[in-house]
């Protein structure tokens, strides 16, 4: 029985062993996306960016995220971590800093918003192919202009 204990004792700080490697692996090639965001109107609340997979676009559920206060004309947004792949942008000028973007009765975002590549708005919103774009290592940077869609607020 003590062969035995001592042998999946090895078999177990072997796998958290291999576990920190692939997390430290995983870190160290994650890339930084800065994003230029032209189009802001006011400096009033934050410019938020979600770094989106495929399956999360146009979703709430984008797994990477970042804000800066919002400034005239240009605000950089800086999103850490993002590992090698193919993203695309959803950014909004959240004024009111509710985190939320608000929308009209007929589900149209009232604050301003925009797309990598400028992708262009369709019925549902842009397609992921026209917004695509692809993380390395290091830094990747995007720019994009936010837009008010009727008027907005």
């Amino acid at each position: 029985m003590g062969r035995l204990n001592r042998y999946l004792n090895a078999c177990a700080a072997a796998l958290v062993a291999g576990a920190l490697v692939l997390f430290a692996t995983q870190a160290a090639h994650a890339a930084q996306v800065e994003v230029d965001v032209a189009g802001v109107e006011q400096a009033r609340g934050h410019i938020r960016v979600a770094i989106c997979t495929q399956d999360t676009f146009l979703k709430l559920s984008c797994p990477y995220e970042g804000a800066a206060e919002a400034r005239p004309g240009l605000t950089v947004v800086k999103v850490d971590g993002v590992p090698p792949g193919v993203y695309a942008a959803q950014v909004f000028h959240d004024d009111t800093d509710g985190g939320v973007i608000h929308q009209n009765l007929l589900g149209i975002p009232r604050e301003a918003i925009g797309f990598s590549n400028n992708a262009p708005l369709h019925l549902s919103g842009p397609h992921f192919s026209e917004a695509a774009f692809m993380v390395r290592t290091g830094v990747a940077r995007i720019s994009l202009r936010l837009h008010k869609l009727f008027g907005g607020k």
